[in-house]
C-alpha cells in the first residue's frame, strides 16, 4: 500500500484544525509571533514523509535560496520569519502550545506518568498541572501516524532527513 502523495499535508491540515482550540484556550499566554525564533533550532530533522511534502511545496525556497546561516533552523529568513509556514513540519506546527504525553514510570517500569511542559516564553498563565487534557496538545497520536507513514516509505522507517539539507540537494528533473 502507498500513501497519497498530499497525506502529509491533509495530515498537517488535521494537527491545524485540532491544535486550533487550544491555541485560542491559551491566547493570551502564547508569545510566539512572526520572526520569534527561540525553538527554531539548527540541526532540526523530519522524516522522509515530510521531507518529501517540503520538496514539492517550497521548491523555489530549497532550490532559489540559501539556507539561513548555522545557529538557526535553515527555513528562517533573515528576519527570523519561517520560510516554509504552510509546508512547515509537524513538530513546528505545535511548538509553543501547553504539551502533554506519557513516559514509563521510572520507579515502576509497568505504570506509565505524564509528563507536561510548554515553551518558557509562554510559561505565564494558570499551572500546567491544573489544566484539564483538552486544553493541551497530546504527543504520540500524530507522531505515531507520521511513523506509520514513514514506515511505508521507500527509504524505511528510520529515515530522517535535516532541513538544512534539503537545500543541498539536487532540483527535481521536470
Amino acid at each position: 500500500m502507498s500513501l497519497p502523495p498530499d497525506y502529509v499535508a491533509q495530515l498537517h491540515t488535521l494537527v491545524d484544525t485540532l491544535t486550533a482550540p487550544v491555541a485560542a484556550t491559551h491566547q493570551a499566554r502564547i508569545q510566539c509571533t512572526r520572526g520569534c525564533a527561540g525553538c527554531c533550532a539548527d540541526g532540526l530533522t523530519v522524516f522522509e514523509v515530510e521531507a518529501d511534502h517540503i520538496r514539492r511545496s517550497a521548491p523555489a525556497v530549497l532550490h532559489g535560496q540559501q539556507p539561513h546561516p548555522p545557529g538557526a533552523c535553515a527555513m528562517l529568513d533573515a528576519d527570523g520569519a519561517c520560510r516554509i509556514y504552510a509546508a512547515r513540519p509537524y513538530v513546528c506546527r505545535t511548538q509553543g502550545l501547553p504539551l502533554r504525553w506519557a513516559e514509563a514510570d521510572p520507579d515502576n517500569a509497568d505504570q506509565a506518568i505524564e509528563l507536561r511542559d510548554i515553551c518558557p516564553l509562554n510559561a505565564d498563565g494558570p499551572p500546567l498541572d491544573s489544566l484539564p487534557d483538552d486544553q493541551l496538545w497530546t504527543l504520540g497520536p500524530v507522531e505515531q501516524r507520521l511513523a506509520a507513514a514513514q514506515a511505508m516509505h521507500p527509504a524505511g522507517h528510520d529515515a530522517r532527513v535535516p532541513l538544512r539539507g534539503l537545500f543541498h540537494e539536487t532540483p527535481p528533473v521536470r
